[in-house]
């Protein structure tokens, strides 16, 4: 390709210098018939001849260098994105890395990306305790209700749970220091014919920076920690700084499924129960589904291996379902918790944590002004309901969706007081009774099967930790899953 036949090309898409500079190539002299145009080009920035200082307008050129000046000219405005050259060089101008990069980001503002998951969960659960009808008080027959079992002071139930979950993200450039970011959550059930089916708006947010704090302000989602006691998602400011220290300072309203007592309904078992609760009464007891928190916490690395983690959280007190304050209420909590991890190689680390609240879950229920804790205290401390709890996991590998054959696998265990759970990342909290604690363990691998397709299996046994005194509920659960990156 001529370069005579560039210099037509980009006059005739209107490039121009806002004034005229010295030619700088020592081949184009004042008088030659395209002194003029390469004047304007190389002042424009377009064009930068060869090392020598020469244009060479007689030689051909490479794709790669007409390449370039097609990125120079884009990036001035000359042409638009959607202009023929654009499509023309898109291998050429996708090798020039770093400067196509900056032009991708001008030429399309808004990023879409998005993951479609398929899973299934089997359910197998019990409860017992001696408050429960023995055998013999059923005269040998037992009731019959789909999903249950009876047993001699208990009750077993099995259920299962298929959806397809479907994320797509949406993230824009709003100026050089600020972007936008959304959600969009499609979940349908594989159980049935009738397409059910929820979609929710799940994020909405501004992010930022001012100086040296960066600020995320909407409705968000992040884990605190490793999400022991704070999975978050709910609308909110969060303010992030620090380089040695890394400081999170948080407030806004989140959901919480430990302190939202509707959310009992989600328990395995519970559900075959539902027709028999009257929905006034389940909205009467209710606590609310979203929780005011406030809180912050600190990261620090002491060394390349071992790192730590401090926080601070604090839940504000509300009335419970349809009473008054006075009535019946849920009151403050403070929750203070401390974790230490260690990296032993590149493969392997572990991290355990320990959480202290300043109030247990009966002291926090007050009605009419007394709590549980002192108006029934014989029972209560004959049930068991504690303020504190600790958690830990082991991490070994860890699947990469861009890596085909990469896989990991992880253990956790729980020992945790409903007082320190606000919204835990442990996918069997939303089907136990959280408010009561959590106390057993969770095991998991992960392999990616093709490039962005990764599996997941992941096994629960967990039971409630407060209130042994009165029963136990063990849920065990098996989830698989199948995730699509695109």
């Amino acid at each position: 390709m001529k370069k005579s036949l560039v210099l037509a090309m980009a006059m005739a898409l209107g490039v121009s210098a806002t004034a005229f500079a010295a030619n700088p190539f020592s081949d184009v002299p004042a008088g030659h018939w395209a002194y003029a145009s390469v004047a304007k080009l190389a002042a424009a920035g377009v064009v930068t001849g060869y090392p020598d200082g020469t244009f060479k307008g007689d030689n051909l050129m490479t794709r790669y260098e007409m390449a370039q000046i097609v990125a120079k000219a884009y990036s001035k405005g000359a042409i638009g994105a959607d202009d023929k050259l654009m499509a023309e060089f898109a291998d050429e101008l996708d090798n020039l890395g770093v400067r196509v990069a900056k032009l991708e980001k001008k030429a399309d503002n808004v990023k879409i990306t998005g993951e479609a998951r398929f899973g299934y969960k089997d359910f197998d659960a019990e409860l017992s305790s001696p408050m429960l009808p023995s055998l013999d008080s059923y005269d040998g027959e037992p009731p019959e209700i789909p999903g249950l079992e009876f047993g001699n002071h208990s009750i077993k139930a099995k259920a299962h749970e298929a959806a397809l979950r479907t994320r797509l993200y949406l993230s824009g450039a709003v100026n050089d220091n600020w972007t936008y970011g959304a959600m969009l959550q499609n979940t349908q059930n594989l159980e049935t014919n009738a397409q059910e089916s929820t979609t929710q708006f799940r994020r909405a947010f501004v992010n930022g920076k001012i100086g040296e704090v960066e600020i995320t302000a909407g409705r968000q989602a992040f884990t605190i920690g490793e999400g022991y006691v704070a999975d978050l998602t709910g609308d909110a400011l969060k303010l992030d700084f620090g380089n040695k220290l890394k400081t999170t300072i948080f407030a806004g309203r989140f959901d919480s499924v430990a302190y939202d007592t509707s959310a009992l309904l989600g328990i395995t078992g519970v559900a075959a129960f539902a027709d028999e609760v009257p929905s006034a009464a389940v909205a009467a007891f209710a606590s609310n589904s979203k929780t005011t928190l406030y809180g912050v916490t600190m990261d620090y690395d002491f060394t390349d291996k071992l790192y730590g983690n401090a926080g601070f959280y604090a839940r504000e007190g509300h009335n419970i379902g349809t009473f008054s304050e006075d009535e019946a209420k849920l009151a403050e909590q403070k929750i203070y918790t401390a974790g230490l991890g260690y990296k032993f190689d590149k493969n392997v680390k572990m991290y355990a944590e320990y959480q202290k609240a300043d109030k247990s879950m009966t002291d926090a229920v007050v009605i009419d002004g007394t709590s549980v804790s002192d108006e029934y205290a014989s029972i209560v401390n004959y049930a068991g309901v504690g303020d504190d709890g600790w958690a830990a996991t082991v991490y070994y590998k860890g699947a990469n969706p861009m890596d085909k054959g990469s896989w990991g696998a992880y253990a956790t265990y729980y020992d945790q007081s409903g007082a320190v759970i606000l919204d835990s990342i442990c996918e069997l909290e939303d089907n136990m009774p959280a408010i009561l604690g959590m106390k057993g363990y969770e095991i998991g691998t992960s392999y990616t099967l093709a490039k962005n397709i990764t599996g997941k299996l992941s096994y629960f046994d967990l039971k409630n930790k407060d209130g042994r005194g009165f029963g136990e509920y063990n849920n065990k659960l098996i989830w698989s899953t199948v995730t699509f990156n695109f």
